[in-house]
């Protein structure tokens, strides 16, 4: 079988090394420069970029059997979409799913309607309204962009000041670009962060080992958030008790409530969480592996990556059971 991998991430490289260990992966290729990927799998310098067609000709005509897509901003661009049509075999979620993490608008709306543990959040897209609004809240607030902003569109504001450079940044000065035209002013939640993936086929969620990620940029959680500096797996953070919790009371209704606006999730769900004294909420979802999560959970995976990814495809999840390393897996970004 040979596979590409969408992505040049160190995420990407931890499942370029998972993927090659399984006995029915012959040869590897990913889109991108990565010195340490090229080790185990061969660059493909066409951008995965809508429409796709360039990339989608070039896996018909090198035979490729199975597409992973590390990055969201494809899956939000809609690459799984632009690959099914053609009769390609690619695992992640469709377009219309990948909104779950593509907008955060959608995302809060749909964990208020299902009931999922969650802060408290408005959306703006006027900046005299967001400012006005900052007279009924209680600091720290955050200000998080609507869109895609590569980690860094979540800012935790600690006072009303720092609160209004932030909307202004946003909504004034499109700092991230489309991605800033919305912005949400959420309440803070206090605690201790965490994350859940899990594989999910449309109907079935099969829960990873739980991980933390840490993402302030400099030691002792000091500075300004990142996409995140380190990672480490399994988290104790994240009792038995609590586990199964967050699998019933928030992956499972979120998976049911896109299912009732039509939409099938198959690919990794990621729910971003805060274990509060009230227990877990969601600060957001993602519709890939994280990064730098994935690098701390899969190498403590028994289980063959291909054969869990075939089944999402092919909607037999059921059919599959996860086995894992004890021990611990850490992961530093330097």
């Amino acid at each position: 079988m040979k596979v590409l991998i969408v992505g040049s991430g160190g995420r990407e490289h931890c499942l370029g090394w998972k993927l090659a260990q399984s006995p029915r992966v012959e040869k590897l290729y990913f889109t991108g420069t990565n010195a340490g990927l090229e080790e185990i799998a061969e660059p493909v310098s066409i951008q995965p970029e809508p429409p796709f067609d360039e990339l989608i000709g070039w896996a018909k005509k090198e035979g490729i059997a199975l597409t992973v897509v590390g990055p969201e901003a494809p899956l939000a661009q809609g690459i799984v979409d632009a690959f099914t049509d053609k009769g390609l075999r690619i695992f992640g979620p469709s377009e219309q799913a990948a909104q779950i993490e593509a907008s955060k608008v959608f995302a809060k709306e749909l964990m208020v309607e299902a009931g999922i543990p969650t802060a408290q959040a408005k959306t703006f897209d006027r900046t005299d309204e967001a400012i006005d609004y900052l007279k009924e809240v209680s600091f720290p607030v955050v200000v998080k962009a609507e869109g895609l902003a590569g980690g860094k569109g979540v800012i935790i504001c600690e006072n009303r000041e720092k609160a209004i450079q932030t909307i202004h940044a946003n909504l004034v000065d499109n700092i991230f670009g489309k991605a800033s035209q919305r912005i949400l002013i959420e309440e803070y939640l206090q605690g201790e962060e965490a994350s859940l993936l899990a594989f999910v086929d449309g109907t079935t969620t099969l829960p990873m080992i739980p991980a933390q990620d840490h993402k302030p940029i400099y030691d002792d959680d000091k500075g300004p958030n990142t996409g995140g500096m380190g990672a480490y797996a399994p988290a104790p953070l994240i009792t038995e008790s609590l586990y199964n919790e967050i699998v019933e009371s928030i992956l499972k209704p979120a998976v049911k409530a896109l299912a009732g606006h039509g939409i099938k999730y198959k690919g990794v769900l990621y729910a971003g969480l805060m274990i509060t004294d009230e227990g877990a909420k969601v600060l957001e979802f993602n519709c890939r592996f994280g990064d730098p999560e994935t690098q701390a959970i899969l190498p403590l995976l028994k289980t063959d990556l291909v054969d869990i990814i075939e089944a999402v495809i092919d909607e037999r999840l059921d059919e599959v059971s996860l086995e894992w390393q004890d021990g611990f897996a850490v992961c530093v970004i330097m």
